[in-house]
């Protein structure tokens, strides 16, 4: 067997295999196997525990089945086959943030397997499998701290031990840090079209691990694979991937070989780092849970279930396309996140209608301007979410209609709307406040068209010389005169009107 640094001598070329495994807390009142409240991120430690998710001896598992309920329907928006039989089983390996000792999970028969999902990269459509969807438990939290003495210690909070846990594997089909990057976008957005997960990578009730390794272009062959770990943002993963790709592929160069190992992820060095030697899967001694019983799953049941999964993003995606008439990046863009998605329909059912034809789709058009421009800029800026936002889908409708009726300018309502994100006052009191109502009387803007006039002679000279770039500047030293208040179409009429209606094309 070729060393690997033989195996690339000749060749320039490689290509990157990625493969993710993703685990999800569940959105459970309880824990998995107890009844503590699995609310545990705002709590004091160790206050939601019991003998049971402490580990203590002689206490015995309940399975929670809405826990179940919400991997089953995870594996059918993932088109996955559902196991008509799945079973729990013990993972043994020591750590202190487990319990018992051990960790309740499935290991070869889980709940679903076979699935896929699909990514777009640049309008191409790819096909990436899940290899498995299975169900487990979580495992406590450690602090490691550093006393003033210099000596190192960790501290053990128990109230994330034992929330459900859903893991799901993906195939090694990614071949490039942003396919990694797509694909943990649309997995986090179907979660949250399902309700079964929050999805926030940086509170770590969304978590990824990720299998990597390269091969020369063309080849089937494996190379050691490196897991890394701790990266918690989209963006760390795609940069943790990108760095481990590069550095496995300069150790080839250089002659040395790879080893499959744990890397961790160091966000402020942006670099992985050795953690330990890669398990394999004996290494963690599975065998059957004894105080559980196998989970048996009737057709009618998996049916039901089924039945009552959402709109999940791919169909309303098409839905925005044909009922609204969005352009297809638009439409990408929105139902990215289900509450933005929300907000979009809700504001344009709520704006005035017209007798125009095409009103449905000019108003849709309107919202997702706003949405995708102004507002996902505030929004950013502030760090706020938008079901934290003051503007609800009804003040921005207002907003917007005011608008269109020519109440306000396209500069005034965006001065309006930022007033609006940051007090959470209406519209309509913003515009009465500050006098921001849009001009449109023909008599008012005359008066400031011919003090523009009069001020601005080698602008009217150039006009009439046939630099149509001059209209413009005029129309806009009426605009700021009028502090953005003036009508820009009759303001534009009236100044072709005293310039005598001249305009060269």
């Amino acid at each position: 067997m070729p060393s690997h640094a033989a195996i690339l001598t000749d060749v320039v070329e490689y290509e990157i295999v990625i493969g993710l495994e993703v685990h999800a807390q569940l959105l459970t009142k309880s824990k998995m196997f107890c009844s503590c409240s699995a609310e545990y991120a705002s709590t004091p430690p160790n206050t939601h525990v019991c003998p049971i998710c402490l580990g203590m001896p002689g206490v015995l598992p309940a399975i929670n089945q809405k826990a179940i309920e919400y991997t089953v329907m995870t594996a059918l928006a993932l088109n996955c086959t559902i196991a008509e039989y799945a079973k729990f089983d013990r993972k043994n390996y020591p750590y202190p943030d487990l319990m018992k000792g051990y960790q309740i999970s499935q290991y070869d028969a889980p709940m679903g397997k076979q699935g896929w999902l699909i990514i777009d990269m640049d309008g191409n459509k790819k096909r990436v499998g899940i290899t498995r969807v299975h169900l487990e438990e979580d495992v406590a939290k450690l602090t490691h701290c550093t006393s003033p003495e210099g000596e190192s210690y960790s501290l053990v909070d128990v109230n994330r031990s034992g929330v459900p846990l859903m893991e799901i594997v993906g195939e090694p089909d990614i071949n490039s840090p942003e396919e990694a990057r797509q694909y943990l976008m649309k997995l986090r957005s179907i979660l949250q079209y399902l309700g079964v997960s929050t999805g926030n990578m940086e509170e770590g009730s969304f978590r990824c691990d990720a299998n990597i390794s390269i091969r020369p272009r063309g080849t089937t062959d494996y190379l050691p694979k490196v897991e890394v770990k701790n990266m918690n943002s989209f963006k760390a993963v795609y940069r943790a991937l990108d760095y481990e790709a590069k550095r496995q592929q300069e150790v080839l160069e250089k002659g040395g070989k790879l080893v499959q190992e744990t890397r961790g992820w160091v966000e402020p060095k942006g670099v992985t780092v050795s953690q330990r030697s890669k398990e394999y899967a004996h290494d963690y001694r599975y065998f059957p849970e004894p105080d559980l019983p196998p989970l048996v799953f009737s057709q009618r049941w998996v049916e039901e279930i089924g039945a009552r999964l959402p709109e999940l993003p791919d169909v309303r995606r098409d839905r925005f396309l044909s009922q609204y008439g969005l352009p297809l990046y638009d439409a990408s863009l929105l139902v990215e996140s289900k509450a933005m998605a929300n907000y979009f329909e809700d504001c344009v059912k709520l704006m005035a209608s017209s007798s125009d034809g095409a009103d449905l789709s000019k108003r849709a058009k309107t919202v997702s301007n706003w949405l995708l421009g102004d507002f996902s800029r505030m929004l950013n800026a502030t760090n706020t979410s938008i079901e934290d936002a003051k503007v609800t889908p009804k003040h921005l409708a207002e907003l917007l209609d005011l608008t269109d009726k020519g109440t306000l300018s396209g500069p005034a309502a965006k001065a309006v709307f930022e007033d609006m994100f940051l007090s959470g006052k209406k519209a309509g009191a913003i515009v009465a406040e500050k006098g921001l109502s849009q001009i449109s009387s023909s008599e008012e803007i005359e008066k400031i068209v011919a003090e523009v006039i009069a001020g601005n002679r080698q602008a009217v000279s150039d006009f009439e010389a046939g630099k149509q770039q001059a209209l413009a500047f005029l129309i806009g030293q009426v605009m700021k005169a009028t502090k953005g208040r003036a009508n820009p179409g009759v303001a534009r009429e009236i100044l072709l009107h005293k310039l005598g209606g001249k305009q060269n094309d």
